[in-house]
């Protein structure tokens, strides 16, 4: 692949911001209502317990711990279980400060201040953890809210309580589906990364038909490696992402069935043109449901399997090592939110949490994508200002009627938010407001107009904010990354050299740098949407990825895996 349009330019290229970019719809997630559902079948419960004991002013603290149904759906059943204990805790934890300082001062700008640094030390935390969709959106929303409702220390344990049993209830929502189907989470994971692979192959021209591999054949293939960029950037991080899944099971016999279809995958890219993407896509299909798993024997997978046990093994990097690379995003997150709440504030808002809650919801990984999430937000909230203004009406008519108006909106928000965060935040928006009408019969002209402004408000200060704290350690991660992906190359050609490499040492350092290719993609999208920071080195970035893919496909050829012809779907 000739390199001249892709050399690194002497200065950055100047950042777009689009408009419609970001309203685009994309497909349905494969699970949409799962999430959607569960959210429903935590929130019911003790919505419908307070209705019925006439204390509905209260659902504030149990929507607390009923929310966190909506984490962690994309993980093994031992390993949900674990995240989300932590994400309750997370959630009674925020409570719990923003309560104490409800308690102890009714000072508007001290209160946002404490929002604003617990919404900071809740994004850095998602982030390091990856804790995955909702993010800390949902966890600021609560604390912050909380954080301007009258409060007094006697009440907060009770409070505290409520928030506990509704999360316990949220808990056992979440691991519910485990007894119907205890590992549909690895088998999803699993089917998605066939699925990408298969599109990578049928992209490639892989028919099933067998391919003559002359030597100027294997050159070209080589020299070139992922002809269609943005399928192999998929199937590559669909199946690292199965593999991650994979490593948080605990089920031996079932993991190890599942691995080797990832195994399948893998050689899926590496050998694209002598892959036969239908029987990819029958296996995917096969992994719905509950029914067998397809058995794939290939004695040449062995090492590749003990590689996973290795990686299973080693130690995970400790938390404050992962925080340390987030410190302007939750700078940003930190500055955006308190100025955000103190401009509400200025304008005699009386909720300036909304404000602050718009600005926490704005901050991703690059000033880019900040931007899109911006344009979503205000868009997703003004329609859903209006939509308010139709149901309001009916929600007055009775309690009732306001509790199953959350419920559906609670419902539409999860099942749209994959599409777009856009049109999830129309339903979320109408919630939020309804959500205030608990406690006592608001006015709606009022409530339309305060969250219009602090939506407006909050945008524009939390954007301001982002292009004010420049990310500028991007560039120097992309240097850490590449330097990461380059030793980890050395390694592995280092061993393929050798005329009998140690079959568990190659596949450790085959897997070492698959990881370090895929954080070296995630490491340059980030910093290719930040702005006011030196010029990326885009050639060594191509070079480095070239040669890594390089190196990946012969791995995959000298551990055997390319040539069995044992398993149907790969020929040789």
């Amino acid at each position: 692949m000739a390199l001249d349009a892709t050399k690194a330019p002497t200065t950055p290229h100047p950042r777009r911001f689009p408009l419609a970019t970001p309203l685009r719809l994309g497909r349905p997630s494969g699970i949409w209502f799962k999430p959607a559902l569960s959210v429903v079948a935590s929130v019911a419960p003790p919505n419908l317990t307070l209705l019925a004991l006439g204390r509905l002013d209260l659902a504030m603290y149990t929507m607390a711990g009923s929310l966190c149904a909506l984490y962690a759906h994309n993980r093994p059943y031992a390993a949900r279980a674990r995240t989300l204990a932590l994400v309750i805790l997370g959630m009674v934890g925020g409570l719990a400060v923003a309560l104490l300082a409800a308690s102890l001062t009714t000072g508007a700008v001290v209160l946002v201040t404490v929002g604003a640094l617990l919404a900071a030390a809740q994004k850095a935390l998602c982030d390091a953890t990856r804790i995955g969709p909702p993010g800390n959106v949902v966890l600021t929303f609560i604390s912050s809210a909380s954080l301007f409702a009258p409060q007094t220390l006697a009440q907060i344990p009770g409070h505290l309580a409520l928030a506990l049993a509704a999360g316990v209830w949220a808990w056992l929502v979440g691991m519910a589906p485990g007894l119907l189907r205890p590992h549909g989470p690895e088998r999803r994971a699993t089917a998605q990364a066939l699925n990408a692979a298969a599109a990578y192959a049928e992209a490639h021209g892989g028919d099933g038909r067998p391919h003559s591999r002359t030597a100027a054949h294997a050159e070209t293939e080589d020299s070139d490696p992922h002809p269609h960029p943005r399928h192999r950037a998929a199937a590559a991080a669909a199946i690292q992402a199965a593999w991650q899944t994979l490593l948080a099971a605990r089920d031996p016999r079932t993991r190890r069935a599942l691995e080797r279809l990832v195994v399948r995958a893998e050689v899926a890219l590496a050998a694209p043109a002598d892959t036969d993407p239908e029987r990819l896509r029958a296996w995917a299909r096969e992994l719905t449901g509950t029914g067998p798993l397809p058995q794939v024997h290939d004695p040449a997978a062995a090492d590749e399997l003990l590689g996973a046990d290795a990686e299973l093994a080693a130690p995970a990097r400790p938390l404050w090592q992962r925080l340390g690379p987030l410190t302007p995003i939750a700078v940003r997150t930190a500055l955006g939110c308190a100025l955000a709440g103190y401009a509400s504030l200025a304008l005699g808002i009386g909720r300036p949490y909304w404000a602050l809650v718009t600005a926490a919801s704005l901050y991703q990984a690059n000033l880019a994508l900040t931007w899109s999430r911006g344009i979503q937000r205000v868009v997703g909230n003004l329609l859903g200002v209006l939509l308010f203004a139709a149901v309001v009406p009916l929600a007055h008519v009775s309690q009732v009627l306001l509790v199953l108006l959350c419920l559906a909106f609670n419902f539409g928000a999860e099942a749209l938010m994959g599409r777009n965060y856009w049109l999830g935040s129309v339903c979320v928006t109408p919630m939020a407001l309804l959500i205030t009408e608990f406690a006592r019969t608001q006015q709606p002209g009022q409530l339309i107009t305060e969250r219009v402004v602090d939506t407006l408000v909050g945008a524009l200060v939390g954007f301001l904010a982002a292009v004010v704290v420049t990310n500028r350690r991007s560039g120097d991660r992309v240097e850490h990354a590449l330097t990461a992906v380059e030793g980890a190359h050395e390694r592995t050609a280092r061993l393929l050299a050798e005329p009998a490499p140690v079959p568990t040492a190659l596949e450790s350092a085959r897997r070492s740098l698959a990881a370090a290719l895929a954080d070296l993609r995630a490491t340059v999208d980030a910093a290719s949407g930040e702005w006011w920071q030196r010029a990326l080195p885009q050639e060594r970035v191509v070079r480095a990825e070239q040669a890594a893919h390089r190196t990946l496909a012969a791995t995959a050829r000298r551990q055997g895996l390319h040539r069995s012809t044992s398993v149907e779907g790969i020929r040789p």
